[in-house]
């Protein structure tokens, strides 16, 4: 297995908010920054509730995933990072979906605050196949 580090990078994701790849390939694994509800094409919040930002968030982590030639079926692991867990369920719904199999290992957090006023952040490391 090779020790190279890769960055991954797309258009149809947001853009860095700060000093971070959108991602990191290393050997066959992808390695991804937490992802909130920007829409690539404007930079902006999208808007809506936690429903529209949660499926904004997949989408983005989906765009991301592909550019690395993986996908979201490749995923082993996520960690979901949200402002209030009263949004749990709404998460899980949306999230699950996006799923066609056995959903990957994950972890879900409450914070104190996200960037940009965001609700929801989600990362993830997947596998090229």
């Amino acid at each position: 297995m090779s020790n190279q580090r890769n960055v991954i990078s797309t258009n149809l994701a947001p853009a860095a908010v700060g000093p971070y790849s959108q991602a990191i390939q290393t050997g066959n694994l992808i390695y991804t920054a937490g992802q909130i509800p920007l829409v690539p094409e404007t930079g902006k919040m999208v808007e809506g509730g936690i429903q529209a930002q949660t499926n904004q968030v997949m989408k983005n982590l989906s765009n991301i995933l592909d550019a690395a030639g993986s996908s979201l079926a490749n995923i082993v692991k996520t960690t979901i990072f949200v402002t209030d867990l009263a949004d749990f369920a709404t998460i899980n719904e949306i999230y699950g979906s996006f799923f066609d199999g056995a959903p990957p290992a994950r972890s879900t957090v409450q914070v104190a605050a996200l960037p940009l006023g965001s609700q929801v952040e989600i990362e993830a490391i997947a596998t090229i196949s």
